[in-house]
């Protein structure tokens, strides 16, 4: 029998416990990887890119 989806592929294996717990895993680490990431940068960056859409340069326009 060819699945027809995922569904079925993960419904018919006897390592059900061990998928999810491997892609909950991989699912906190990404995530402690890009919060770790955000919160490493320092505050003023987020500063001067919050206040880009804010900075009025006509120089930058008429080049």
């Amino acid at each position: 029998m060819i699945p027809q989806n995922v569904k079925d592929i993960l419904s018919n294996s006897e390592n059900n416990g061990l998928y999810q717990t491997l892609a909950l895993l991989l699912f906190l680490i990404c995530f402690l990887g890009i919060a770790f990431y955000v919160f490493s940068r320092p505050k003023k960056y987020y500063d001067e890119e919050a206040n880009a859409p804010l900075d009025d340069d006509i120089e930058d326009k008429n080049s």
